[in-house]
């Protein structure tokens, strides 16, 4: 059997095993046999097959890896709902005091009922609040 065709089946088994387990670790050996394949067809001899083999894995690895590992990794979560909130700001429309009831406040165009996250102080209207903690439907500020 010609060595091309090793080379290539080798290419082949390290390619289909890369697709079937995505860790980009079998892919920089399918580069390196199907250089080697092309070193076979236009003649060079086994060591110059066998060079052209690990200085492609080798180059694949030491270059596209990381930057393929780096893509792998999913970045932190997006708040979204009720979590996107916190950290925002609102204006208050209804004073919020936690022993007399339930205020309300403005965020992001929604009106939500809100309760000041500090028990024992009163936020009056029309001041501006900052979204602490979102329990249920009711947002816990804080001036």
């Amino acid at each position: 059997m010609d060595a091309w065709i090793i080379w290539l089946i080798a290419g082949v088994f390290a390619a289909v095993g890369e697709i079937l387990t995505a860790g980009f670790f079998l892919a920089p050996f399918a580069v390196g046999a199907f250089g080697a394949m092309l070193a076979a067809l236009v003649g060079g001899g086994g060591a110059i097959q066998t060079i052209v083999f690990a200085v492609l894995a080798l180059a694949c690895f030491g270059l596209v890896r990381p930057i393929a590992t780096r893509h792998m990794h999913t970045p932190p979560r997006i708040r979204t709902g009720t979590a996107a909130l916190v950290g925002r700001s609102g204006i208050v429309l209804d004073r919020i005091a936690n022993d007399e009831g339930v205020g309300s406040v403005r965020l992001d165009g929604e009106v939500w009922t809100a309760r000041a996250y500090d028990e024992h102080i009163v936020i009056e209207a029309g001041t501006k609040v900052e979204v602490v903690e979102i329990r249920g439907a009711t947002a816990l500020v804080a001036p």
